[in-house]
């Protein structure tokens, strides 16, 4: 269950002990779940690429939470990966159709039930194949690439696709010690992050007195975000740039990282101000049980990978629930199947609110992408649609 919000000084208890908080607004038709469901922020500044529209910004103005998407090319059992790219592509068009804001691809590597290993040539065709939603990774790890090879990628991206492209970075390695001696890393290499952060946001700065020029990357103005699961926060903070966060280690250990990144953010060229984009698999459907099924064959994935060290191709839900798994298994499936928000609209809705609450996000990432029904997973994120804010 994810925690309500204890009230705050200023906030207003409402009678169906929701708490409101005074920098926020329910909008019309929240109680009929309608297409201004999920709160409002207010804010001031806001990072290159996540402006509001000019008469939104100012003090005192609230602009909608936004949600986008990401998705990380799963196989289904059975298929071919290249099927599963193919799908990544259309998804993107239905998620620009839908009002998502973005539509962001992922980077694994040797990975037999994940086909999006090369996430910038997949963002190049996502950005060809639509035309208004921003594209970007979520995200291109640093440690796998080196921080001139990145910037110069993306400044190609931004070149052909101008004022569409974001840029996520992470500190992840390969999975196995096969797969990081293949990209040529080691397991101590994510603590060279920092240093190849600051390399990177140096080649899109530029100027005269560099001595290597990222062509065409130097002088774009392109969103750069910092995924993290808890130590990449201060490295976000450090560097004056916004967050993107998971929550594996649960709701509490998350609350902790967001606050400790908003303590210690410095303002920078990137962004003013702290800026959390939060990461989180929500799934809708017309039952609690239909949605709950829809995150099934993505949990057993996980908790196979986690006993056996290989993440496979997704199975029917059919075949997961007939499974007769280990006892170790059974533990890192429970444990996989915690930490979703799931039900039916009306119950999305409401953890949502208390979500966006208790974290004061200004953003949500949504990440499902493991269902094996491909139309239902569709279906899901059509549902998630009609309850967020209308975006202008």
């Amino acid at each position: 269950m994810i925690p309500r919000p204890v009230p705050r000084a200023g906030d207003h208890e409402r009678g169906d002990g929701r708490v409101r908080s005074p920098d926020r607004h329910d909008g019309p038709g929240f109680e009929r779940l309608g297409p201004a469901n999920l709160p409002a922020r207010r804010t001031t500044h806001l990072p290159p690429g996540i402006r509001a529209e000019p008469a939104h910004v100012g003090a005192g103005v609230t602009t909608p939470v936004r949600f986008s998407v990401l998705d990380r090319s799963l196989v289904r059992h059975g298929r071919e990966p290249a099927e599963s790219l193919r799908r990544t592509v259309r998804f993107a068009a239905e998620a620009e159709a839908l009002g998502y804001h973005r539509f962001w691809v992922a980077e694994h590597h040797g990975v037999p039930g994940v086909a999006g290993s090369a996430p910038t040539v997949l963002a190049a065709e996502v950005a060809a194949a639509t035309s208004r939603i921003r594209v970007g990774t979520g995200g291109v790890m640093l440690p796998n690439h080196q921080p001139l090879v990145v910037a110069e990628q993306f400044g190609v991206l931004e070149s052909l696709h101008p004022g569409r492209i974001d840029l996520g970075v992470g500190r992840s390695l390969g999975f196995t010690a096969a797969v990081r001696r293949a990209l040529g890393t080691e397991r101590d290499a994510a603590e060279r992050f920092g240093a190849q952060l600051t390399e990177l946001l140096d080649h899109f700065a530029g100027g005269a007195d560099s001595p290597v020029h990222a062509v065409p990357a130097e002088g774009h103005d392109l969103p750069v975000f910092v995924l993290a699961t808890g130590a990449g926060a201060e490295h976000a903070a450090e560097a004056g740039l916004p967050l993107v966060i998971a929550a594996p280690r649960g709701d509490d250990a998350l609350l902790r990282s967001i606050e400790l990144y908003r303590q210690r953010f410095r303002p920078s060229p990137w962004a003013r101000r702290p800026y959390v984009v939060l990461s989180r698999s929500v799934a809708v459907a017309e039952t609690t049980e239909q949605a709950r099924r829809l995150l099934l064959p993505e949990a057993w994935a996980s908790a196979h990978s986690r006993v056996h060290g290989v993440f496979p191709p997704l199975e029917p839900v059919e075949d997961v629930l007939a499974r007769r798994m280990s006892s170790r298994e059974r533990e890192r499936f429970d444990l996989a199947m915690r930490g979703h928000v799931y039900g039916t609209a009306e119950e999305v809705a409401d953890a949502l609110h208390s979500l966006l609450d208790a974290t004061d996000a200004d953003e949500v990432l949504v990440t499902t992408s493991g269902g094996h029904d491909e139309q239902a997973l569709l279906d899901s994120y059509r549902r998630l649609a009609r309850l967020m804010p209308e975006q202008r």
